[in-house]
């Protein structure tokens, strides 16, 4: 059965709309768009590219497609070529709530219960990125259909955007399955498997 690879960016307090530019996602008045930019260096630019080492499926939400659509089929002679050529030649699958026309090329609508599908998916792939699309995500935390969770943190506080929890998860496990790892900049990533069981509870006054 294949994986599930949720990678996300996130503020020390749980921000993560739009860490790319500045009209990446402006709901609700955000106005930090791009926040993830100042922020960036070699070393994670080569953690974020090596991570991705065995994707054979991206699973999008239906905003994070857009952007990528709009971005990704006009980079492979660019500097992100190396990206480009993988993400444009990938198989894409999106979940959207509205039936809708998909024009990057191997792209595929998800069916209309994105659970269903989704673990339809693990029996096609062996290893599926979900990159950003924070609003579906909280479906694939809810339902615990994610394997792994890759998030890099970044040391500045926002106040108000989309959170990485923002509805709220099922008490889950999860393990980190290698050391962490810090760039220049400040940022620091975690890398966690889900793990059986629930959070356990003891009296430390014991």
């Amino acid at each position: 059965m294949g994986l599930i690879h949720i990678d996300l960016f996130t503020t020390l307090d749980g921000v993560a709309q739009a860490p790319g530019g500045p009209d990446e996602d402006t709901e609700n008045g955000f106005e930090f768009g791009g926040w993830q930019a100042p922020l960036i260096d070699e070393l994670v630019g080569g953690q974020v590219t090596s991570g991705m080492a065995g994707m054979d499926a991206l699973l999008l939400g239906r905003r994070t497609y857009d952007i990528f659509a709009a971005y990704w089929p006009h980079q492979e002679e660019g500097a992100d070529g190396s990206i480009a050529r993988l993400f444009n030649h990938l198989p894409k699958y999106v979940a959207s709530r509205q039936s809708r026309s998909l024009e990057w090329a191997n792209s595929t609508l998800l069916g209309p219960d994105p659970g269903v599908a989704v673990r339809e998916l693990r029996d096609r792939h062996a290893n599926i990125h979900v990159i950003g699309s924070l609003d579906f995500v909280q479906t694939l935390f809810t339902e615990q259909l994610f394997d792994r969770l890759t998030l890099w943190v970044y040391p500045i506080l926002l106040g108000s955007g989309k959170k990485v929890f923002a509805d709220g998860v099922v008490p889950t496990n999860l393990r980190l399955i290698e050391p962490a790892v810090t760039s220049p900049k400040g940022a620091v990533m975690h890398r966690y498997a889900i793990a059986d069981g629930v959070p356990g509870v003891g009296d430390m006054s014991a």
